[in-house]
């Protein structure tokens, strides 16, 4: 591998970084200590700083010679709603809050590649380094663009990076277009009428009536799409009732839906309102339903996906670039900084024998073997976009 050799040198400052980020977990849009912890490190590195964009995200800014181009790389923030299982010297310190997704190796990776190209400077043009809150599903991406992202730090791309635990040290994963699917949670509320346990017929039971929906709502993939298009629907939860004995007034459903456009997205959801609809009729209920979405479909464009995969290619080799990775079902709100500028999404291996924990799981930890793989290629990326 051709790690830079400067960063290499200085893996222990990476390591440090990362486990000090794991070792305090903040959720999304409560980032303030890890904010200031980057924002603290930009400034000393002499990048002009912006702090609470888009809540509570940091945009660092580095300029070289007269260049008109500018690259905007992007790395999260937040942590997850999870109660850490290990027990390393750097496991989380707050209960029910964990890095379980790798967002703390995400930030100390582009804080090496920043600290490495403030010193160096060989590139021509502007560099934003955009570290973005509330990744896990609460909007992070979108308010940072709602916030002037692009009008106040303008970019000619967008690259984002993540940690893949699919994927050996040393590999690196991407493909043009779509990638990664978009993510809506939807919420069904069933009113009917309760009654005895023990007297269903004085009932409109909206229990009965929630199951009858779970079951129509599996057609919509099955009977209403082209079998090539690709969507999820899955029902999460069912709450109704409080006793035994009681039949409830209500039944309330939830649940997640994922597809590789919006187009696909939203025939889901208007098939999923005609169905709700029918059924509470025929058992004379009432419904409402409530769709929104949570993340775009990531979709990343042909010539920035080109890119990011020949300059990981320049660093491991072209043998270790997937660059047809497999459709991912999960999500990932980056996909809205696509939405409005051209860039491309690169995954960069993580697997060993002591790293084969997938992201999400109390017992997950980023992979310091790839710090400094992940810190190069940032730095190869700017270099070669804004070539001297």
């Amino acid at each position: 591998m051709n790690i830079i050799e400067e960063i290499s040198a200085r893996r222990e400052d990476l390591i440090a970084w990362r486990r000090d980020i794991h070792a305090h977990p903040e959720l999304g849009f409560e980032e303030h200590r890890t904010a200031e912890l980057v924002a603290e490190k930009l400034r000393a590195w002499g990048l002009e700083v912006q702090c609470g964009v888009g809540k509570t995200g940091v945009v660092g800014t580095l300029r070289a010679g007269d260049g008109a181009g500018a690259v905007g790389l992007r790395a999260d923030l937040d942590a997850l709603p999870i109660d850490e299982q290990n027990r390393f010297e750097h496991r989380s310190r707050h209960a029910g809050k964990m890095h379980a997704c790798g967002h703390d190796g995400h930030t100390a990776m582009l804080l090496g590649a920043a600290r490495y190209l403030a010193e160096k400077r060989n590139f021509n043009g502007r560099v934003h380094f955009i570290f973005q809150p509330a990744e896990e599903g609460i909007g992070g991406a979108r308010a940072m663009v709602e916030d002037g992202l692009f009008e106040r730090f303008p970019v000619d791309a967008v690259f984002g990076m993540h940690n893949s635990p699919r994927l050996a040290v040393g590999q690196f994963g991407i493909r043009s277009g779509p990638m990664m699917a978009g993510g809506a949670f939807f919420d069904i509320r069933v009113k009917g009428r309760g009654s005895h346990g023990a007297r269903p017929e004085a009932s409109i039971d909206p229990v009965v009536i929630a199951a009858q929906i779970v079951t129509a709502l599996q057609t919509i993939v099955a009977r209403s799409m082209h079998p090539t298009d690709a969507a999820v629907v899955s029902v999460t939860r069912i709450d109704a009732g409080d006793a035994y004995n009681v039949i409830p007034h209500e039944a309330h459903l939830g649940g997640t839906v994922r597809a590789f456009s919006r187009e696909t997205m939203g025939l889901v959801e208007s098939r999923m309102s005609a169905l709700v609809d029918g059924v509470v009729a025929g058992f004379g209920a009432s419904a409402t339903v409530e769709f929104r979405e949570v993340f775009a479909p990531l979709v990343n464009s042909a010539a920035e996906a080109a890119f990011a995969a020949d300059v990981a290619a320049g660093l491991v080799g072209e043998d270790n670039v997937e660059r047809e990775l497999s459709l991912n079902m999960a999500s990932e709100d980056f996909s809205y900084m696509l939405d409005v500028r051209p860039g491309a999404y690169i995954n960069i291996g993580g697997r060993d024998k002591d790293h084969t924990c997938g992201v999400h799981h109390p017992s997950y930890d980023f992979n310091d073997a790839v710090l400094a793989l992940g810190s190069s290629y940032w730095v190869r990326l700017v270099e070669t976009m804004l070539a001297r």
